[in-house]
């Protein structure tokens, strides 16, 4: 799995961080940081969560 973020699309809303905080932070600055763009197989529905949840469709997973 390979995770991606749409800087362009992004709002840094953190829905993606609560469904896996693992792999998004949102941090002081208000800008949403991705921690791994391949997230160990025990994330996956996390990440592919994170992915629904994101109401601008700025978060993409490719398997």
């Amino acid at each position: 799995m390979r995770v991606e973020v749409d800087r362009d699309l992004c709002e840094s809303n953190a829905l993606c961080t609560g469904a896996a905080p693992e792999v998004f932070e949102v941090r002081d600055d208000d800008f949403l940081y991705l921690l791994t763009q391949e997230p160990p197989a025990e994330l996956h529905d996390r990440v592919r969560r994170a992915e629904k949840l994101c109401p601008r469709r700025a978060v993409t997973v490719t398997d």
